[in-house]
């Protein structure tokens, strides 16, 4: 690379002080082609820079995050995101979600994904076991899935994970010998699914590393309520990651990645005897039912372009929609 086809381009930088770097940098940073980016790392560099100020960041403060960064990702591993657990822990996960996948009324809502989902889950039949730990309470899981117009959705791809009786996934014991506790199942013609699982226990996110010393620091626990997740997929659809949340769990009010939504609460019932010779399963076993509402990709894009208009335009951000993100207008 010729060095002079490049600092031709540069914008000249100024005399750099606290209150003009930002400009300097945005400035340098303009020569970006991608619209997007160039917004995105426009508005990153502002958010920090005036983080920076309204903090008055020492230097030891800014070592000690790095120092915390790298040890985030030092703990990282096929098997655990601790960056996502970071990004859950601090709400942003569920916020870019919520961003980026809004439902409208009627329609299931979305929740965080969690650092456990794994891609070995074993393709099951419905109405077969997904999980086998002995000591779990055996429960039936009876769904259906809709359109928003309530029209059955077929052949819809169902991933559904969860933990055994003592709070721990699969592949936290280090011992496992395959995947337990998760399938994939696809929904039938009428839009239903079913199989048996074991009635979800409370558990703490993993706090042994990075996340779990900031969550002690700030005097938060690191509980998660009893829940089991979902995540659907076909094409046209909205890509959904869900989960059902027990009601009056103990931690269903605090949970330590801001998961729960009311929606998704449910209560939980008993097979009865018909219930019970229909789906082979004991009577008196636990009984989830619920109908899940997926929202057509044409529907999602149309009310995430309105919500960003609508939201930046309060900001007092001039933007234009182009493939689904806001970018700068400068028309």
């Amino acid at each position: 690379m010729d060095p002079s086809q490049v600092t031709n381009k540069i914008p000249p930088l100024k005399d750099l002080t606290i209150d003009n770097i930002t400009e300097n940098v945005i400035r340098i940073n303009s020569l970006c082609e991608d619209a997007r980016m160039k917004y995105v790392l426009e508005r990153l560099v502002s958010h920090l820079h005036d983080f920076a100020r309204e903090t008055r960041l020492s230097t030891a403060e800014w070592m000690a995050g790095i120092r915390f960064l790298t040890e985030v990702g030092k703990i990282c591993s096929d098997v655990r995101q601790e960056f996502i657990l970071l990004s859950d822990i601090l709400g942003l996960s569920l916020l870019v979600d919520s961003i980026d996948h809004p439902k409208p009324p009627g329609s299931t809502e979305g929740t965080v994904l969690g650092p456990f989902h794994t891609h070995e889950a074993p393709e099951l039949n419905h109405g077969e076991v997904m999980s086998h730990d002995p000591n779990g309470e055996p429960m039936l899981v009876l769904c259906t899935l809709k359109d928003t117009n309530g029209n059955p959705i077929p052949d819809v791809k169902i991933d559904v994970w969860e933990t055994d009786s003592s709070g721990h996934y699969d592949v936290q014991h280090a011992d496992r010998k395959g995947p337990d506790g998760r399938c994939i199942l696809r929904s039938d013609q009428n839009g239903n699914f079913w199989f048996k699982a074991i009635k979800p226990v409370p558990y703490p996110i993993p706090h042994d590393g990075p996340v779990g010393k900031l969550l002690k620091k700030l005097h938060r626990h690191p509980y998660r309520p009893s829940h089991i997740h979902f995540m659907f997929e076909k094409e046209g659809y909205d890509h959904l990651i869900t989960a059902l949340y027990l009601r009056n769990d103990p931690y269903e009010s605090s949970d330590a990645v801001f998961g729960v939504k009311n929606t998704l609460v449910v209560d939980l019932g008993k097979v009865d005897a018909d219930l019970a010779a229909k789906y082979d399963i004991a009577e008196g076993a636990w009984l989830l039912t619920y109908d899940f509402v997926l929202v057509s990709e044409a529907e999602t894009s149309a009310l995430r372009d309105r919500n960003s208009q609508v939201a930046l335009d309060k900001l007092g951000r001039k933007v234009k929609i182009v493939n689904g993100l806001p970018v700068p207008d400068l028309d």
